[in-house]
């Protein structure tokens, strides 16, 4: 079994910082790529950012300069620093792992329950 816990979220003022965390946990050989995503109220869920395990990140374009995503390895998490939040910001935060799971080494991307993130103006 696996479980993805995000951690973090919040009320905000336009402005304001926020930093969210994701642990994975269970029968997890290797954590592949971890991500972050997002989904406002009556619109689709969207990549925010993605880090693989070698460090390496991509951001949406709204969120560039402003948001910066890393991890620890030896945690199984993940964490997205949010900075500069604006009013738009506003959504359910969700984490997915790309990991192999002991003993069988399948893989498998999981995704976390969310977390909430509203900015006010």
């Amino acid at each position: 079994q696996v479980q993805l816990v995000e951690s973090g979220g919040g009320l905000v003022q336009a402005g304001g910082s926020l930093r969210l965390s994701c642990a994975a946990s269970g029968s997890i050989f290797m954590v592949n790529a971890m991500g972050w995503y997002r989904q406002a109220p009556g619109k689709q869920r969207e990549l925010v950012a993605t880090i693989t395990r070698g460090d390496s990140a991509k951001y949406a374009g709204s969120v560039e300069g402003r948001f910066t995503i890393s991890r620890d390895n030896a945690k199984n998490t993940a964490y997205l620093q949010m900075n500069n939040l604006k009013p738009e910001d506003t959504a359910v935060y969700y984490c997915n792992a790309d990991l192999l799971r002991t003993i069988s080494l399948v893989r498998g991307v999981y995704w976390g329950q969310g977390t909430q993130v509203t900015v006010s103006s």
